[in-house]
């Protein structure tokens, strides 16, 4: 009998299936279970190696990219990541045009994919020359044989979810889901995700994260975009300056605002308490989750499954920094005793 050899082909056939893990201790003092959905176990570390593949495969299906295409997307980082590693496996060129609020880890993972990267200054409007939105834009009108990601306003951001983590949260949860939690910044993850979860089970709660200096929680309720709630924040992959039609924004049931400050030490804390280390976003995420509990959005018959959509090695140089925090200002109050020492045997 021939023997066989159990591989994956390549490492996009690790995308999806992500694990769902119970989460014991940050939750304790909290009413219902909450589980976490781990999508940094995808081979790109995040959630969006889903969008990048699923896109791109479409794009090939259609004949939109050919030999030679060149890539291009907006990213805080994550989406880059995951199409420069796409790109690499399929033989294309990968450019990138990143905010300046992405972390200098991310930055410096996307030039070691092979991406051709741009970096945007972050705190100017959506429809300034200089934003990694037109940056982007610009770069594919100057290429010739490129496509366009465009994440924020691309259908298939959402269908992505739709047909992956919907269905995998579904499955793993045997249909007991009450209350889906999920950061929202393209609105691909939690607007997919919702829409099969709702087709489901429409008494599913759906709930976004968004993030102070964002405009998407009021929008949510208002059906106005306020200039005047728009102002720099560090939580990156979350909330927006314009509104993304790749969100839904009837599927989900409600914002809530959480602080970058609230959401680095969240983060953090998640370390500590459940060994789980997870990104800036997955500290939002749970501190909303939190505050949610204080809100009594929760009962003892609630089954809460989260988002973390990263990995925490990609802020190294941010919240999981002494030094970044202490510069930040969000280490004043915070006790002696729980700020990381070192000692340096000599």
């Amino acid at each position: 009998m021939e023997k066989k050899i159990h591989a994956c082909n390549s490492i996009l056939d690790l995308i999806g299936n992500t694990p769902l893990v119970k989460l014991n201790h940050i939750t304790r003092e909290l009413e219902g279970d909450f589980y976490a959905k781990m999508e940094f176990f995808n081979p790109g570390h995040s959630a969006k190696d889903r969008i990048a593949a699923f896109i791109i495969e479409e794009a090939e299906r259609k004949g939109i990219l050919k030999e030679g295409s060149t890539i291009i997307e907006t990213t805080s980082g994550n989406t880059g990541f995951s199409l420069a590693m796409v790109a690499i496996v399929k033989g294309y060129k990968c450019i990138l045009a990143v905010s300046s609020k992405s972390s200098q880890d991310k930055i410096d993972m996307l030039r070691c994919m092979g991406a051709q990267v741009y970096v945007c200054p972050a705190h100017v409007s959506a429809d300034d020359p200089r934003s990694y939105y037109e940056v982007a834009k610009r770069l594919h009108q100057e290429t010739e044989n490129s496509i366009y990601i465009n994440q924020y306003f691309n259908e298939l951001n959402i269908e992505a979810h739709y047909r992956t983590t919907g269905p995998e949260i579904w499955e793993q949860t045997s249909g007991q889901i009450t209350h889906f939690v999920a950061c929202s910044g393209t609105g691909g993850t939690i607007s997919g995700t919702a829409r099969y979860l709702k087709e489901m089970n429409p008494k599913i709660r759906v709930i976004g994260v968004d993030a102070y200096g964002s405009v998407l929680k009021k929008y949510h309720e208002t059906g106005k975009v306020d200039k005047n709630e728009i102002y720099p924040y560090r939580i990156e992959g979350l909330g927006k300056n314009l509104i993304p039609e790749a969100t839904d924004f009837e599927i989900i049931d409600t914002f809530i605002k959480v602080t970058d400050r609230d959401s680095a030490h969240t983060a953090r804390e998640i370390a500590k308490k459940e060994g789980i280390f997870a990104g800036y976003t997955s500290g939002a995420v749970m501190q909303a989750v939190k505050q949610l509990s204080d809100l009594g959005e929760f009962d003892s018959e609630s089954k809460v499954v989260v988002v973390f959509p990263d990995h925490g090695s990609r802020y190294m140089s941010k919240v999981y920094s002494d030094k970044w925090m202490e510069a930040q200002g969000f280490m004043e109050g915070v006790k002696e005793q729980e700020q990381k020492k070192v000692e340096v045997i000599k």
